[in-house]
């Protein structure tokens, strides 16, 4: 399950903006994760728990965003949203396509008190 070394590499990011001493506790983080970063969204929470335990963020409610997979057509040029990476242009329906956006993950943002 790497969504537990995922977690622990936002853990490490959290604290380092949680150690500042104004910050008592951080409440949400809201992350975007795109459609073909691999990343399984149930076991995600499930580590958020596990690994937040004893940290300022423990108990902080953890958003996930949904960002579209998108690819550019080398026959049309356009760029356009696909399901999956084999999906052809839904523009022109040629086969090929270079997927542009959806492998990313990342701390978009915090609320802290």
């Amino acid at each position: 399950m790497h969504e537990m070394s995922l977690v622990e590499g936002m853990r490490t990011i959290i604290d380092r903006v949680a150690a500042d001493p104004g910050i008592v506790r951080v409440t949400r983080v809201r992350v975007e994760i795109g459609r073909f970063a691999g990343v399984e969204k149930a076991a995600l929470s499930f580590a958020w728990d596990v690994v937040m335990h004893g940290s300022k963020a423990e108990g902080a409610a953890l958003e996930i965003i949904d960002l579209p997979g998108t690819a550019l057509c080398y026959d049309c040029g356009a760029t356009a949203q696909i399901e999956s990476r084999l999906d052809p242009c839904p523009v022109c329906g040629s086969g090929k396509v270079m997927p542009e956006q959806g492998d990313e993950m990342r701390i978009k943002d915090m609320e802290v008190i």
